[in-house]
């Protein structure tokens, strides 16, 4: 699910997917969750082409929006899924972002737009494809509005990136939507690159991989952000080595910013046990890959244990027991890191994973898939919640679903599952595992996640042959009022570990949310564990 970074760079994927599937359309440290599919529509291409001139409708018609490419922006035609933001508050930073906590503070609107050619203009109508209802209904009041055009169609996953165009934001003192002359936008600022500088120490990742290549056609890059302990140039021997990764939402910039500035400081105020930590970028394209293999996303499991950990451990100076090799990750790398240690138990000597993703899906943040007909409403009709704040619920899943649709087709956190979990349709792209509109669940889609996926299904179905090489090594961290309801399939986890009798530690802290878990020390806990365990004997 959704981590608390959502801004910055490239996908490390890289992989265009308007080439492989022609203009369709995330989100895959899948943003975690504000916290839409791919596989919901087809890319509704617009020639957009007006020449520039007064909006020549009068008041008297419902609201529409004329956007306006600035010739002294580009200089040559732009596509890509042009976004309107309708706030009812000013927003932060001349930019207006949808709320985590009140799904209707910000209205989305969107439409696919091709080769808007500079000095020309488009028209929107902003009931057409919008969230959360149609903005012609909204009552008459002051609103901020924006445009932004996401030209590498991954808004559903981060909101503003490097290349999006945008508007100033403007101030509409008294709209009324229902009955208005058109309101005028200007795309005429380019979101910039922003720099990734590393910590001292601190060295790139950027492997690429024989087996994702030959998947995708093309050279794939796994990328990601090596931090060494501080006196490792000075020191001759082997370290025990700590893979990590991030939330949904997380790309390469926060790995080389937050982690691994907290690794860092980490290991030189000796809060933290010297280790190599190797953070790895999970973003892609389709959202999160989650180092699964997938028949959508590529055989990313394969890719990590049998290509990039050997290249690693050539490089560096690895210990590469077993029992030398962690894993850790929050969220969407939680279950990242919790799958990676059952598919491949020989070769990981343990997992602390943090509020992952749905480890059950009889429980998947709420509906249980296997049994249910329903995502968005419970048999008595009452909406299944995704979102809480304190003892506070605040977003439907629904709701939360219906807003990744508009932001964008693919790159959202449920589509990510999509593109992680699903068979690929007859249209070459995941099959959804529900209808975002009805909500209502493909029995056979769910089956296949299940018999592939599921984490607890597979330890059940599977423990005789892979139980032995995971006793002891699953170590689960939640808090009881987890923001996205993730203790609960946590919960039916620990008791399969408890039947099969896997030696698990599964740990439960009162009161903390998905945000704050990590308060008070936990980070230094687990490193702690983790270097106890390397200092056993094989």
């Amino acid at each position: 699910m959704r981590t608390l970074f959502h801004e910055v760079q490239k996908n490390v994927c890289e992989l265009n997917i308007l080439d492989r599937f022609h203009v369709q359309f995330n989100t895959m440290r899948i943003r975690k969750m504000s916290l839409t599919t791919l596989l919901l529509c087809s890319l509704l291409t617009v020639a957009a082409g007006a020449p520039r001139k007064p909006a020549t409708k009068s008041p008297g018609t419902r609201l529409r929006f004329n956007v306006t490419l600035s010739p002294e922006l580009s200089k040559t035609p732009v596509s890509g899924r042009l976004l309107i933001l309708v706030s009812k508050t000013a927003g932060k930073k001349d930019a207006l972002r949808p709320s985590d906590e009140d799904p209707n503070e910000v209205s989305i609107v969107a439409k696919e737009i091709t080769n808007l050619a500079p000095g020309t203009s488009v028209e929107v109508d902003p009931d057409d494809m919008a969230f959360p209802a149609p903005v012609s209904k909204l009552p008459a009041r002051k609103y901020f509005v924006m445009a932004l055009l996401d030209v590498d169609h991954n808004a559903a996953y981060q909101l503003y990136t490097a290349g999006d165009l945008k508007s100033s934001v403007n101030e509409l003192k008294a709209l009324t939507p229902a009955n208005t002359a058109p309101v005028a936008l200007e795309l005429t600022a380019r979101v910039p690159e922003q720099k990734i500088e590393l910590q001292p120490g601190a060295e790139f990742i950027d492997f690429v991989s024989p087996s994702l290549s030959k998947f995708w056609g093309r050279p794939i890059a796994m990328r990601g952000v090596v931090v060494l302990p501080p006196n490792y140039a000075t020191t001759a021997g082997k370290y025990p080595t700590v893979y990590m990764t991030p939330g949904f939402g997380a790309d390469l910039g926060t790995l080389a910013g937050p982690y691994g500035m907290s690794y860092a400081e980490g290991m030189k105020s000796g809060n933290l046990p010297p280790m190599i930590y190797v953070l790895l970028d999970e973003s892609c394209p389709g959202g999160t890959h989650e180092f699964a293999d997938s028949v959508n996303n590529g055989p990313w499991g394969h890719a990590l244990t049998l290509e990039l950990i050997p290249f690693l451990e050539q490089k560096y100076r690895m210990d590469a027991r077993t029992n030398a090799r962690f894993l850790t990750g929050h969220s969407s790398g939680g279950w990242a890191t919790l799958w990676l240690q059952v598919a491949y138990p020989k070769v990981f000597g343990g997992t602390w994973s943090t509020s992952p993703d749905p480890s059950d899906f009889r429980d998947f943040t709420g509906p249980d898939l296997l049994k249910g007909k329903n995502i968005y409403r419970k048999p008595d009709g009452s909406p299944y919640m995704l979102v809480r704040m304190g003892d506070k619920e605040v977003i439907s899943l629904e709701t939360y679903a219906k807003q990744e649709r508009v932001l964008g087709a693919y790159g959202g956190q449920f589509s990510s599952f999509d593109w992680v979990f699903s068979p690929r349709g007859k249209d070459g792209r995941p099959m959804p595992m529900f209808d975002r509109d009805s909500g209502e669940i493909d029995p056979a889609v769910v089956k296949y996640w299940e018999e592939n996926y599921d984490i607890a299904h597979l330890l059940r179905t599977h423990w005789n042959e892979i139980g032995p090489d995971l006793k002891g090594k699953i170590h689960l961290i939640v808090g009881t009022a987890d923001t996205f309801h993730l203790d609960g399939p946590a919960h039916l986890l620990d008791k399969t570990l408890q039947e099969l009798g896997g030696e698990a530690k599964f740990t439960y802290l009162e009161g903390r949310s998905h945000f704050d878990l990590y308060k008070g020390g936990l980070e230094e806990n687990i490193a702690k564990e983790m270097a106890e365990v390397a200092a056993r004997k094989q």
